[in-house]
């Protein structure tokens, strides 16, 4: 089979599982959800706008549970006017403020799919990577979802490159390009501390290629350095002291360079 042909059915691979978890965290949340709700809505105008305002209000009184309710309602009563799409975005936002993250995704790609051309379809798709941000767990476990957010954020700047939303966005994608690589930072230090020097180097590479703009690049060159002078690779070794020399000559970890240089035969 061709790479391009494996990459490819790998992505789509990818993609199922990924809204095939999606779709059955939605309904467990939804099952949830609809068994937490006592009251239920009680939204009684047939107009609209009517009952859009009422939801609102307790979206604004920050009465979450009651505002889900109603915007649910006039999602199922009100589909084809024209107050809908900020329903679902309030929907949407119902749930984000309660940090049910799954249902809210799922508001959000509604509302981006069905109402391209709405006013709220910028912010749906900043929040869409909100949600992914705040479903990014603690570095030392499964990173898939610091994953989606990054690439959520980075199709919003794609899309809206004029937002005012697009220097939080870039901070957003930093922390989140930080955690991967001091995850992969260290997967490496395990690996060397383990005299497993082959992966160490593989993981040290990982983050100088992917995350070289991290505050973890110049830890993982040094690194390097230390695994390829005990591999007793010296012409690699001084190659990569003076890539350090010269990509990182203000980083506290320049005098340790400087010491491992000595160790380099001439």
């Amino acid at each position: 089979m061709l790479k391009s042909e494996y990459v490819k059915k790998l992505i789509c691979s990818s993609l199922v599982y990924k809204y095939s978890v999606i779709a059955l965290l939605i309904l467990f949340a939804l099952s949830i959800n609809s068994c937490s709700s006592s009251k239920g809505s009680k939204l009684m105008s047939d107009d609209p706008e009517s009952a859009y305002l009422m939801a609102k209000s307790k979206y604004d009184k920050r009465d979450y549970l009651d505002a889900i309710d109603d915007f649910n309602l006039i999602k199922l009563r009100f589909s084809g006017s024209p107050i809908i799409d900020k329903a679902v975005y309030y929907l949407g936002m119902s749930y984000y403020k309660r940090e049910e993250y799954i249902l809210a995704i799922y508001e959000f790609e509604s509302l981006i799919k069905s109402y391209p051309s709405s006013k709220f379809a910028e912010d749906s798709k900043y929040m869409l990577a909100m949600c992914y941000y705040g479903l990014s767990p603690q570095y030392n476990l499964d990173q898939t979802y610091t994953r989606y957010a990054i690439t959520e954020f980075q199709s919003f700047l794609e899309l809206f490159p004029a937002s005012s939303r697009v220097s939080e966005a870039n901070t957003k994608i930093t922390e989140l390009k930080s955690k991967l690589a001091f995850k992969t930072l260290k997967s490496a230090e395990q690996y060397y501390n383990l005299d497993n020097y082959r992966s160490a180097l593989v993981y040290y590479d990982n983050v100088l290629e992917e995350y070289f703009d991290t505050p973890y690049a110049d830890d993982a060159l040094y690194g390097k350095i230390m695994v390829l002078i005990t591999k007793k690779k010296f012409s690699e070794a001084n190659d990569e002291v003076k890539r350090f020399e010269s990509k990182f000559s203000s980083s506290d970890l320049l005098p340790k360079v400087i010491s491992l240089k000595s160790r380099i035969p001439l």
